[in-house]
């Protein structure tokens, strides 16, 4: 891929923006994790697709990328689509094609909660979420708390059976308030299969866990 020019735009952006890789879970490896998962979606689904819209907006997705704790951290997915649109045009990416990259770009986000309207948006949205999960999921998660200094769980009632649980506060709410929600939200029959199988995995993570927690 390193001959991508999407690719070498992105990181020519990176390299002058200060608005950009806020967090290393969403590094080049991610963007990389997540064109991936595009191709094995789009090749499951068995539609048709146009590959080169979700390439660009696959690599282009986290242009943008702030911080988890930011005020305005919903508007990510917006910034990053438009901040996609003049590096696709010097990519040679069609004009016509410009509005669906932009909206495959903003809709992918969790935080901008918007539903998307083409395939192509539905598939990157899907293979955005599930870099969420499974061991990478585990993985980037406790990166970006670590980064944000979370404790990671609360030690009166850890898995918060007894309490609303707050991912805010502890790195384990996180499983509650987003991760295990996440499967169903999937827009394509290849990407909830893959995320059922990665929820139980990531199940079966928090009960080993909790199993090595003493008692309070």
């Amino acid at each position: 891929m390193s001959d991508c020019p999407y690719e070498a735009a992105l990181l020519t952006h990176w390299v002058g923006a200060s608005d950009s890789a806020a967090d290393s879970a969403h590094d080049l490896a991610h963007i990389r994790r997540v064109w991936a998962n595009c191709q094995h979606i789009a090749k499951g689904e068995n539609a048709p697709v146009d590959l080169d819209l979700l390439h660009a907006a696959a690599i282009f997705h986290d242009l943008v990328n702030l911080p988890k704790d930011a005020p305005n951290r919903a508007e990510a997915s917006r910034l990053s689509a438009e901040a996609a649109a003049p590096l696709a045009r010097a990519c040679g990416f069609p004009e016509a094609k410009i509005p669906a990259l932009k909206h495959a770009i903003t809709a992918h986000s969790f935080s901008a909660n918007m539903h998307p309207k083409t395939l192509e948006a539905k598939i990157l949205q899907d293979a955005d979420r599930l870099d969420a999960l499974g061991a990478i999921g585990l993985a980037r998660m406790l990166m970006v708390s670590g980064a944000l200094a979370r404790p990671l769980y609360d030690s009166t009632d850890p898995l918060a059976q007894n309490r609303d649980p707050d991912d805010t506060a502890f790195v384990l709410d996180h499983f509650q308030t987003k991760l295990f929600t996440l499967a169903d939200t999937m827009q394509t029959v290849t990407a909830r299969q893959i995320a059922e199988e990665r929820t139980q995995y990531m199940r079966s993570f928090l009960t080993r866990l909790q199993s090595e927690i003493p008692e309070s």
